[in-house]
């Protein structure tokens, strides 16, 4: 018996308390050498991978642009600007956030369609980018390993001083030895979790003030969730934030959120009080102001190594913060993250009957309108709100599609024309661009796409969307070469990598290749057979190919 209970409680120790750092190697104490920094990169683009797989994603240019604009603001203002950051978005409702090895954050829609202002999204996202960069992954793993052997001995030494003792409550006290030993464990780690919070939210909140954004935002947002929390009644938005699984909110959090906010403030705006005490006379105190950064408003002179028209008095008037673009991004995210087109009409037209919409619920609106096939009443809704902010790209662009989907194709090519001239390299203008020729289906319609997403095709090596752009672009121009090349890229990318492999096989053994194509085909199935082969030694296949 005893025996018996003495394998039982090894074999549950060891399954929970080695699980989560089981694949990686105990080379140190430094959590940092847990993963280098290339396999830690390597694991969030996998992860990437399967929530594009499973279309858990939400991939948008416009959004896209608008969340890596404000995370790359926060993050260049982080305690560690030089790491990289890979910021997504989820379809998910729910009110949610997280971040994972290799600086990959993501955020649900939900937790947008909450925020009132762009403050306090970018408020979660200086907490997420502070785990990060505080590196609490690897920090947990580390404890994880370090903690599991001491905890398993004293559980060992507890089931075999009850068993000695013999009795028939001995089989009892063993089991409790080793249901407290697990409670042990898992209090330690909620103590730890407690700590990496309080110092995310420390660092964050100074993020969140040097990067220009309101610090008070980070508290304000907790006080939304945990009103929320409070509410146990099921509704739209569900029963609880998933935030608050992992992110606790308590009273105390959001006063010493507040209270920090306040002293960053204080620290900014206030005077310092300076004291010299003068030999032949009295103490004399003075107020002095921090140092501000050099003003040229005044000197009227012009940098010479600036573009013509743009000054550097210019740049130091231009706003901190926020993107200016967050009602806007919270209206089509409200629509790309409903069910159907017809389910966000439904809910504009609830948001009608609380009260008259905003431009940018109006925009909102206009989109899933062009997006349930109501072109017409889209067009005529876009154009007018694009007269009351002319050169506004994001209503430039919905007014564009609206044209091509209502047949005035002229129209519509003119006004993107436009657009390209005016923004040369935007991701967004050249991807629905792209996106409208590519539904033409002609071959001087397919040529055009490629000559606009070419010269993206340099920065695009991780980019999903424009490689099944691309791809469709190449096809309908009539590269098959090329298309296959994209295909198999946005496959990968989609977390096919074995389906990858099978594509640029195929592609290899055309009699058609000329040298560089051949080198380029090869060199990445040199890239992607040992991931292959290691996902087969898994056992893991894919299921389509398995199918076949």
């Amino acid at each position: 018996m005893r025996r018996i209970l003495l394998s039982a409680a090894l074999t549950l120790a060891l399954a929970g308390l080695c699980a989560p750092a089981q694949e990686l190697p105990d080379i140190g104490s430094s959590a940092g050498e847990l993963l280098t920094p290339k396999q830690q990169e390597e694991y969030g683009a996998m992860m990437l991978a399967q929530l594009r797989h499973y279309d858990y994603l939400l991939e948008d240019p416009l959004l896209d642009g608008w969340l890596d604009a404000m995370g790359s603001r926060l993050a260049a203002n982080s305690d560690r600007p030089k790491q990289p950051f890979t910021f997504f978005l989820l379809k998910e409702r729910q009110i949610n956030a997280f971040a994972t090895l290799g600086g990959y954050i993501g955020v649900n829609s939900g937790l947008v369609l909450a925020a009132d202002r762009e403050d306090e999204v970018a408020g979660v996202l200086s907490h997420e980018i502070a785990h990060v960069t505080q590196q609490h992954v690897l920090r947990g793993v580390e404890r994880a390993q370090r903690d599991q052997l001491p905890i398993l001995l004293a559980m060992l030494g507890a089931i075999a001083a009850a068993q000695a003792s013999g009795g028939n409550s001995s089989d009892d006290a063993a089991q409790a030895a080793m249901v407290g030993a697990m409670g042990l464990m898992q209090q330690r780690q909620i103590d730890y979790t407690r700590s990496n919070e309080s110092e995310a939210d420390r660092l964050g909140i100074q993020t969140l003030s040097r990067a220009g954004y309101d610090p008070v935002a980070m508290a304000d947002f907790f006080a939304v969730l945990q009103a929320r929390s409070r509410s146990n009644a099921a509704n739209y938005w569900g029963e609880s934030p998933d935030w608050l699984m992992t992110h606790p909110v308590t009273t105390l959090r959001i006063t010493e959120a507040k209270q920090r906010a306040e002293q960053i403030r204080r620290a900014a705006q206030g005077a310092a009080e300076v004291c010299v005490r003068d030999p032949q006379g009295p103490v004399e105190c003075r107020r002095e102001q921090p140092p501000q950064p050099p003003s040229f408003a005044d000197e009227g002179a012009i940098n010479p190594l600036l573009p013509k028209g743009i000054s550097v008095a210019a740049a130091a008037a231009a706003p901190k913060g926020g993107t200016g673009r967050f009602d806007f991004a919270r209206e089509r995210l409200r629509v790309l993250s409903a069910d159907t087109p017809q389910e966000a009409v439904r809910e504009y037209e609830r948001l009608a009957r609380a009260g008259a919409l905003d431009e940018a619920q109006r925009y909102g609106l206009a989109l899933a309108r062009l997006r349930a096939n109501q072109a017409a009443a889209a067009a005529q809704s876009l154009a007018e709100l694009l007269q009351r902010r002319p050169g506004d790209l994001w209503l430039g662009l919905a007014v564009a599609e609206a044209e091509a989907r209502t047949g005035k194709a002229d129209a519509a090519d003119a006004r993107f024309e436009a657009l390209l001239r005016q923004n040369p390299g935007n991701r967004a203008v050249a991807l629905t661009y792209a996106s409208v020729l590519n539904e033409r289906a002609t071959p001087e319609a397919g040529r055009r796409a490629q000559a606009i997403l070419r010269p993206l095709l340099g920065r695009s090596g991780q980019d999903a969307t424009f490689q099944k752009l691309f791809a469709r672009a190449c096809e309908i121009a009539g590269d098959p070469i090329r298309a296959g090349e994209a295909y198999a890229e946005a496959a990968y990318l989609n977390g096919r990598p074995e389906q990858a492999l099978v594509q640029l096989n195929t592609l290899k053994r055309r009699p058609d290749l000329d040298y560089y194509a051949r080198a380029r085909i090869e060199a990445r199935i040199a890239a992607i057979t040992p991931t292959v082969l290691e996902l087969k030694r898994q056992g893991i296949r894919d299921e389509d190919l398995g199918r076949r």
